[in-house]
């Protein structure tokens, strides 16, 4: 959402909505992907009212994702790459279209298998798995433009 402020007043929204909503709740769905789905729709609904003006930060994602994510540099000079390469991936996202913005939040950030994202959105698999791709290859491509290459890829160990 762009600030921890935010984040914290739309996932309390979420749980009050949740709570108001519970008599509603189909006990065949998964709990998860229904409070997801809350959060999700409050997410975009906030999105839409402050469009064009949003920014995730890797900073603002609680701290067992931050840590997966961003590990802690040992020097200065690391400590500024990190703070560079961050602020490259925050504006890469910024740049992605909703629909992949959301799908790669849920993947990589939120931990989520591609069944529960696509329940949580009401998609098929399929579409969360393009989704995903097109949204990881625009990334590429825009970091890429930045300067920031992939790394080779490790090599195979012989066993």
């Amino acid at each position: 959402m762009g600030s921890g402020e935010d984040a914290r007043d739309l996932a309390q929204e979420t749980f009050l909505r949740a709570y108001r909503g519970l008599p509603t709740f189909k006990s065949e769905a998964r709990f998860s992907s229904w409070l997801y789905q809350i959060a999700l729709n409050l997410c975009r609904d906030r999105l839409r009212q402050r469009r064009g003006k949003t920014m995730l930060s890797i900073e603002d994602l609680d701290p067992a994702t931050a840590a997966r994510i961003d590990r802690t540099p040992s020097t200065a000079q690391e400590l500024v790459e990190a703070r560079d390469t961050s602020r490259l991936v925050s504006s890469a996202m910024s740049e992605l279209p909703e629909e992949q913005r959301e799908v790669i939040v849920l993947k990589e950030y939120q931990g989520l298998t591609f069944q529960e994202i696509a329940d949580t959105l009401d998609v098929p698999v399929s579409t969360v798995k393009t989704r995903l791709y097109r949204g990881l290859v625009q990334m590429r491509e825009h970091l890429e433009r930045q300067g920031i290459r992939r790394p080779a890829p490790a090599p195979a160990v012989l066993s």
